[in-house]
């Protein structure tokens, strides 16, 4: 990837260069540092220069050369003590000595005594101490003559933290170039001048003083070398910094960086084009880059950084690439390592972690809790390891299967039934398989019973088509059920009960088809009639209202299903909106005809602890229907305060609801609520008019109050509803409003 910035050039690398050994528990703290930073060498460079003087202690000079100053100084008592002060290094008739050091990044420090007024000829007593960035000391001074050992016997006894400790008058302080020259860039001289805290004109100074101002200058990130040189003058001594500054920053080449965008390192570095390289603002753009990997999860890091002639940085950047994926069932008991009953291809299709990827830890936490919906696994976990020396991973995940299947019986309510001793009550019974052939295929077989209701249903779902990319499911129904029909059909006066019963058998295919949308198509076949409480088929109530389309004890139904469904977070009271419309398809002459579309919508807000939700659904059917196939409005699940249907039924409808919960305590909340309900005058377009027959007002609203409490079956409701009639209600209910 290339980009330009007038006349920068901006290059990031595509090609791949084998990046170092990916160590999972050392990469994050194997990062090279990227500024050549001398702080830490402080102690051993003191230490070099106490081994420099003890060698001088060591050496004997009988006749030490004659001290001349030109200007007063104090004496020294030894050749360590003139190492501690500038104005003690001016030796020898007439002679100006200076002292240098030099700290160069990935070069040396050195510590020279220079005698101008001598010819080139030197003595070289140093000590080599190899540095984290290659640094050495060396010393060196004028020849000495062999008579100097009454010198040197008076050299014995003194400290050199003491000498080090002595001050110098510094008359002035200057920033040069390291031949000596001012610096073009002014700028660059303030730097270096604002980074120093000790060295000031007129101010005494000792060399511990001076290497950590050097290092200041260092420090501030512009420069790559700095060496104070002491000259005296005949305004006293000058105290000059030669730095030498880092390139411009003139071009960027990103090595192995496969999934980093080059968009967010432009904007990491763009800053710094055309301006001098500052060390600083390159850690804190390599901070930023980590950062990136860190915050999305990825083994990624900036391994190296190194910048090439021309004022070119290159970037090296470690990312760790899946090996290989394998998986591991665990006992439930033991935790050992077992045979599982699942397919492990069934599992691996399941996970948006691929070979060759960078691994990401929070891709890897949804493909965790992608296995765990499929409702086959009891716990599931990840465990990366290095992949050799490749500099890659391998991921491991450990399965506990749970047990594949079993019976299970328990009850429920029935919102149809409103009168009876054992009102609503039901009961059922169930055996489920969650795993068929081990490819997580479902099967399911139950029995629900109750007072009047009873539903038999197999029903077999594969949650991902083999061979099939885009993660389709099929599902297969068979269903034999009775329900009660006074949602439509109700109130009749000699208190008679019907019952609708259907027979339904369907194939639907389902997918998602966006994030957060799945889709829905399939075919559903019914065959459908009512009955009188003896079981006996009937074609009309007691209003002599029609009870098929046909006119026949049985409708039958081809239906074609589409579906659209937005689920939003998918907690509860996020937002929602589904979408559905059949379409009866008449095969046959007999077969029904029709069109019906329905949707719904949710959305939740949150206001401090109070949480408010509106809901909206709304229908309409064109066409010949069964008149049991009515909008019934009316009920828990509908306009509260009302039993259920006792608003209308119609072709049409639209249900409208809002209502406010707060915290009570632990899992209590109160809920403070209000429905409104109508058929659009559409219930004299049902065959029969059985709403009309039943004087149903065709709209009305409730409002109420009512607690919930959070339990394993979903969210407990007991609510207490008055309709426009001033009629009160309680209202049960299990799970969501629909």
């Amino acid at each position: 990837m290339q980009g330009h910035d007038e006349d920068v050039h901006f290059s990031s690398s595509s090609i791949r260069i084998q990046s170092p050994p990916f160590k999972e528990h050392t990469l994050l703290t194997n990062l090279q540092s990227c500024s050549k930073t001398l702080l830490s060498h402080l102690s051993n460079t003191r230490h070099s220069l106490n081994r420099v003087f003890e060698s001088l202690n060591n050496r004997h000079n009988p006749t030490p050369p004659r001290l001349t100053q030109t200007r007063p100084v104090r004496r020294s008592n030894s050749p360590t003590q003139m190492l501690s002060s500038v104005t003690q290094l001016m030796i020898g008739n007439s002679s100006t000595m200076s002292l240098s050091l030099s700290l160069i990044q990935s070069s040396s420090i050195q510590l020279n005594w220079t005698d101008s007024g001598a010819e080139n000829t030197e003595i070289t007593r140093g000590l080599n101490s190899p540095l984290l960035c290659c640094a050495s000391l060396s010393l060196t001074r004028p020849n000495e003559s062999v008579e100097g050992k009454d010198v040197t016997q008076q050299q014995k006894g003194h400290s050199v933290s003491r000498n080090a400790e002595e001050r110098v008058l510094i008359s002035e302080v200057l920033v040069r170039t390291k031949d000596g020259e001012e610096l073009e860039r002014k700028d660059l001289e303030m730097e270096a001048l604002t980074a120093l805290k000790a060295c000031r004109a007129n101010s005494a100074l000792t060399i511990r003083e001076v290497q950590e101002d050097v290092h200041r200058i260092i420090e501030s990130g512009y420069f790559c070398s700095c060496t104070p040189v002491a000259v005296d003058t005949r305004d006293g001594i000058r105290l000059m910094f030669q730095v030498e500054p880092n390139q411009e920053f003139r071009g960027l080449v990103c090595e192995n960086a496969n999934v980093l965008p080059s968009n967010f390192i432009q904007e990491a570095f763009g800053n710094g084009f055309g301006k001098v390289i500052n060390i600083k603002r390159l850690e804190e753009a390599i901070t930023s880059i980590n950062g990136w990997y860190m915050e999305r999860g990825l083994f990624g890091i900036v391994s190296d950084i190194d910048t090439l002639s021309g004022g070119v940085v290159r970037l090296q950047v470690a990312e760790a690439e899946v090996n290989n994926i394998s998986i591991r069932f665990l006992d439930r008991k033991t935790g050992e390592p077992t045979k599982g009953k699942t397919s492990p291809e069934t599992i691996l299709r399941q996970l948006t972690t691929k070979k060759g990827q960078v691994y990401s830890m929070l891709q890897g936490k949804r493909d965790v809790d992608t296995v765990l919906a499929m409702g086959i696994m009891e716990d599931v976990s990840i465990i990366p390891q290095p992949a050799g020396d490749s500099g890659k991973v391998d991921l491991i995940m450990n399965c506990v299967e749970r047990p594949s299947g079993g019976f299970s019986a328990g009850g429920g309510i029935s919102s149809g039934i409103t009168s009876g001793p054992l009102s609503g009550l039901i009961g059922s019974f169930a055996y489920s398989h969650r795993n068929l052939f081990g490819r997580n295929q479902k099967l399911n077989v139950s029995l629900e019973r109750g007072q009047i209701d009873s539903i038999f249903r197999i029903n077999y779902t594969d949650p991902w088509i083999e061979g099939d990319d885009k993660r389709t499911s099929r599902s297969i129904m068979v269903q034999n059920s009775r329900t009660p029909g006074n949602l439509v059909h109700g109130n009749q006066p000699d208190n008679s009960n019907l019952t609708i019963g259907r027979v339904t058998a369907g194939i639907e295919y389902s997918r998602p088809f966006r994030p957060k949308w799945s889709g829905t198509a399939g075919l559903i076949f019914q065959h459908a009639g009512a009955r009188d409480e003896q079981g006996n088929p009937i074609i009309k109530d007691f209003y002599s209202s029609p009870l098929t389309a046909s006119g026949k004890t049985h409708d039958d139904t081809l239906l074609a299903k589409l579906e659209s469904i937005y689920t939003g977070s998918g907690d509860r009271g996020s937002t929602m909106f589904a979408f559905n419309m059949e379409q009866g398809l008449p095969v046959l002459p007999e077969w029904l005809c029709f069109n019906r579309v329905t949707g719904r919508a949710r959305k939740g807000i949150h206001i401090g602890p109070a949480r408010f939700l509106f809901s909206l659904s709304g229908g309409h059917v064109v066409g010949n229907f069964s008149p049991h196939e009515a909008f019934v409005i009316g009920g828990t699940n509908s306009v509260r305060g009302y039993e259920e249907g006792a608003v209308g039924s119609g072709r049409s409808y639209v249900v409208g609801s809002g209502e406010m919960s707060f915290p009570v305590r632990g899992p209590v909340e109160g809920v403070i609520f209000t429905d409104y309900g109508t058929d659009l005058a559409s219930g004299n377009t049902v065959p029969g008019d059985p709403a009309g027959a039943r004087l149903k007002p065709g709209s009305g609203y409730g409002y109420g109050l009512g607690v919930r409490v959070d339990s394993p079956l979903g969210p407990l409701r007991l609510e207490y509803a008055f309709n426009d009639q001033q009629a009160g209600r309680f209202h049960f209910g299990v799970g969501l409003r629909n």
